[in-house]
């Protein structure tokens, strides 16, 4: 494990435009310092933000804002990855996480059980829905210790 800051959720946000549709609009709020170190592997959270990403611009249909959020609260940083997409209703808040659930007429339903996995398993994080309205959108967290 080796530790970096906000960059990767850079790297990926700036990845990811380069392969988006033009009617995404990618939106970073950070108010924590570039120097703020969090341990993490970087290919596997890579592709953890990379993932949630993907799962949002699906949500949105190709079209929509994407909003990562970055907080530093006193031993952990918070990752916020809100959508302007379909939304996801309460009972589902957990079920998306399950190997197995898609949506998706060709999905295999594997995408964010590993990167739940990513998250708790390899980085002790957490990770889930902290809230969701139904045709407006919503926001997945992510919870890193310092």
């Amino acid at each position: 494990i080796s530790q970096y800051s906000g960059f990767i959720s850079r790297y990926c946000t700036k990845y990811l435009k380069t392969r988006a549709s033009e009617s995404i609009n990618f939106i970073q709020n950070y108010d924590v310092d570039v120097k703020l170190m969090v341990p993490l592997n970087r290919s596997l959270f890579e592709w953890v933000i990379e993932n949630i990403y993907k799962n949002a611009i699906d949500a949105m249909k190709g079209e929509g804002d994407i909003q990562m959020s970055v907080t530093d609260h006193e031993k952990t940083v918070y990752i916020d990855i809100k959508d302007s997409g379909k939304g996801i209703s309460k009972s589902k808040y957990k079920t998306i996480f399950r190997p197995g659930y898609t949506t998706k007429a060709r999905g295999w339903g594997l995408g964010l059980s590993l990167t739940k996995r990513i998250v708790e398993t390899y980085h002790q994080g957490k990770i889930f829905v902290s809230e969701s309205e139904l045709n407006t959108g919503s926001t997945i967290r992510i919870v890193l210790k310092k």
